[in-house]
């Protein structure tokens, strides 16, 4: 049978794995321009979702309960960004994302520390400004901007980037 198929399609094989240099000089510009319009879009809807207005006030807790546990987890902006807020030894309030700089591991807090612990590659942030304390991070945890109102704290927006 695979004779017959030869013969009816006569294909001299080793010349048709031959690559011509226009041909793939065709494939790595459409390439390339695919990846740099691709890098452009991301940068741009990045841009644009940074730049916009705040996101809606959530509530987050009491004061009350912040002091019984020392913290609380909570999403803020969406219901798929996961947040923390924690009484810190010097009794302010501080609230940042969960989401590890590095690959967004979840961080942990560690009151005996007051710091915020990421497990999945050691690193650590200080709970008074976000900073980077160790490891791999390359830039501070996201800070929360809350709203103290009457016993009552609510995240009411994000801090841009430092």
């Amino acid at each position: 049978m695979h004779d017959k198929v030869k013969e009816d399609f006569p294909i001299d094989w080793e010349a048709d794995q031959y690559v011509c240099r226009r041909e793939f000089l065709k494939f790595m510009t459409l390439a390339s321009g695919g990846l740099a319009v691709g890098s452009v879009s991301i940068a741009a809807l990045s841009r644009l979702r940074r730049s916009g207005a705040q996101p809606a006030a959530v509530f987050v807790c009491t004061s009350d309960e912040l002091r019984t546990t020392g913290w609380r987890e909570f999403f803020y902006p969406g219901t798929e960004d996961p947040c923390i807020v924690v009484q810190l030894k010097s009794g302010k309030v501080a609230a940042y994302s969960r989401r590890c700089t590095h690959l967004s591991c979840p961080v942990l807090w560690q009151a005996k520390n007051d710091r915020f612990y990421c497990p999945c590659h050691n690193g650590a942030f200080s709970a008074e400004d976000g900073s980077v304390l160790q490891g791999p991070p390359p830039r501070p945890l996201t800070r929360v901007i809350l709203d103290i109102r009457g016993g009552e704290i609510w995240a009411v927006g994000i801090e841009s980037e430092r």
